[in-house]
């Protein structure tokens, strides 16, 4: 039995879609189980166990746990992610889970400039400590994230702070399908793989490509980190944490360029899905 975390979010259930079309028995895990979890029912797919579990109940952890074999370990990132996980390692390490799939992130070093890394850093750590057999994937971004520019796209605008640099996407489903592979298959279990789409593509071009989607003019307006930083406090409201999150992984890209690693195709011996093709699945959502 596998048990998947985070089975409502954007990677946790595009991987519950590849186990299921693999027929493996799955688990899904979820704090609101009155919540129907999208695409788990159908035609020809086999029954999943939906329970309800908290990664602050450890309780309802090892309960969730009983059983299972095989975890697929994914949190929202937040301040408590380090302390949260390392408790979600101890807790199946108690309960007989043999094998953890963890998603992690790129410049996961302890002296990363990102601070969310250097968290995900003390987890990869805590988990290699743990003795349990486990597999690390370090995608970098979500194109699911991607849709959270429609607002400024319907204004005309990107904002941002990378310049001219790189940003290497990689769609949810093709880090669904991969860590299905590391949870099936031996010879990907294990590894340590940075994920990443076919291409790495810069805000600017990222505009042009819009327009070209949309009919309408849209524009890369580049401000500097603590314009952007304050830009997202005030008019997104995000929590300070998150808008140094966002500013410090565009920062990052400038110091280090991005380019694509070839993980996706060499595992599932296919080409990882594009950002063209990810644009133009969604189109609606970026017209005004």
């Amino acid at each position: 039995m596998i048990v998947v975390m985070g089975a409502t979010g954007a990677t946790g259930n595009a991987l519950l879609h590849s186990l299921l079309t693999l027929g493996t028995p799955v688990r899904a895990l979820t704090r609101t189980p009155d919540r129907p979890i999208p695409g788990i029912t159908g035609p020809h797919r086999p029954p999943v166990e939906v329970q309800y579990a908290d990664a602050t109940d450890p309780h309802s952890m090892r309960t969730a746990f009983n059983g299972a074999s095989q975890l697929f370990l994914a949190m929202a990132n937040s301040p408590a992610q380090v302390e949260l996980e390392t408790r979600v390692i101890d807790i199946a390490a108690h309960t007989g889970i043999g094998h953890i799939v963890k998603i992690s992130a790129p410049a996961a070093e302890p002296d990363s400039p990102v601070a969310i890394s250097r968290g995900h850093h003390a987890v990869e750590e805590h988990l290699r400590a743990s003795g349990l057999s486990h597999t690390i994937l370090r995608p970098y971004a979500f194109m699911q994230n991607l849709l959270r520019l429609a607002p400024s796209v319907a204004r005309g605008i990107i904002l941002g702070t990378m310049g001219d640099a790189p940003c290497n996407y990689i769609d949810c489903r093709d880090i669904g399908d991969v860590a299905a592979a590391a949870l099936t298959r031996p010879d990907i279990a294990g590894g340590t793989y940075t994920l990443t789409g076919p291409e790495a593509v810069a805000f600017p071009e990222l505009a042009s490509r819009l327009t070209a989607l949309t009919g309408h003019q849209i524009r890369y307006l580049n401000l500097t980190p603590d314009e952007l930083r304050d830009n997202l406090i005030r008019n997104a409201h995000m929590p300070t944490w998150l808008a140094d999150h966002v500013t410090e992984i565009q920062q990052l890209a400038i110091a280090r360029p991005e380019t694509p690693t070839t993980t996706v195709t060499d595992i599932l011996g296919r080409r990882p899905r594009t950002v063209d093709a990810f644009l133009h699945e969604h189109h609606a959502h970026f017209r005004r």
